[in-house]
């Protein structure tokens, strides 16, 4: 059988045609990369739903409307990688708050902004309920442990303003902690400004009837369900709450050192696209130089002989 140019090793001096076959197998790796956002996207589409109406046919205007969201979104992705690569070698720090109600688009903006960085220096904070002893620590104790070292940054889905929503809300804080809270977190903000981090935050603002709809869509979709929890339920009931302990906390917390911005999430394609476009604005990044990366020859050992896998330690091939 004759061998398949496109999975040929390349020697070190390589033809112009196996050139080109490399390339071309670069540019499809590239397209294979972008199916990830595509998969990603299957929960912002319409799925049939077995007894439902059919999927409705996507129009010319819809696609164009994909198409606009997609180039966008990977060019500013594009100036993500820069903008982190610059992060890296100046040892910038910075923080970036996601607060919002539930299901409103904090999750899948934090996906995008992250998805082509480093995991290891662009990290994401989701802290789950306190523990009995974290309950017993200074408030901020437990976010302070994942503050950035020099050339990191920490994206918070949810963070300390944790107390001025959902504890407020749902009884889960005293009045003297809710209190004593307000009075800490701008002079706690304006301590890590001044220890030279960046501080950013943003609340996704959703209608009360686009919240109906997102957890209406979670209940029949089997995929995610599991994104609905009791509390989220309880939080539905008490939007009006929710609505009033948010006003107090724009009051109470939007200083100059770390204002809140405002990204209108109704639409979610909208919303992502319009909070990188921000974050880009936000951290004043350059391009940084790189040497160009020359790969190396493999040394080839004449003794060096490759061990056969034994057949029962294989991965059924069922695709």
């Amino acid at each position: 059988m004759a061998k398949d140019p496109t999975t040929a090793p390349f020697p070190a001096m390589s033809t112009p045609k196996q050139e080109d076959v490399l390339i071309r197998r670069v540019h499809q790796d590239l397209i294979d990369d972008y199916d990830e956002e595509l998969e990603m996207e299957r929960e912002d589409w319409e799925h049939v739903i077995p007894g439902g109406p059919a999927r409705p046919v996507e129009t010319d205007s819809t696609k164009e409307g994909r198409n606009h969201y997609f180039k966008e979104l990977f060019r500013m992705q594009g100036e993500l990688v820069k903008m982190h690569d610059w992060i890296v070698a100046s040892g910038h720090r910075v923080v970036i708050l996601f607060e919002g109600r539930d299901a409103a688009g904090k999750g899948g903006a934090i996906k995008r902004i992250t998805q082509r960085l480093n995991p290891r220096v662009a990290r994401v904070a989701a802290l789950p309920a306190p523990s009995n002893r974290e309950k017993t620590q200074w408030y901020f104790q437990r976010y302070i442990a994942h503050l950035p070292a020099a050339g990191e940054m920490v994206l918070f889905d949810r963070s300390w303003y944790n107390r001025a929503g959902v504890e407020k809300v749902m009884g889960f804080c005293t009045d003297a902690e809710y209190e004593e809270f307000f009075r800490t977190v701008p002079e706690f903000e304006k301590m890590l400004v001044r220890s030279g981090i960046q501080l950013i935050k943003y609340w996704f603002s959703i209608p009360d009837e686009e919240q109906e709809f997102r957890f209406r869509c979670r209940i029949n979709d089997p995929l995610k369900q599991w994104k609905l929890s009791p509390m989220d339920l309880e939080s539905r009931k008490r939007w009006e709450q929710y609505t009033k302990a948010k006003e107090v906390m724009f009051k109470r917390s939007h200083i100059p050192e770390a204002p809140w911005w405002i990204v209108q999430a109704k639409d979610k394609k909208q919303g992502r696209l319009n909070c990188i476009h921000h974050l880009l604005s936000q951290v004043k990044y350059t391009e940084v130089a790189h040497k160009p990366i020359k790969l190396p020859p493999r040394e080839h050992n004449p003794d060096y002989r490759r061990e056969p896998i034994p057949p029962k330690m294989l991965v059924p091939e069922v695709y």
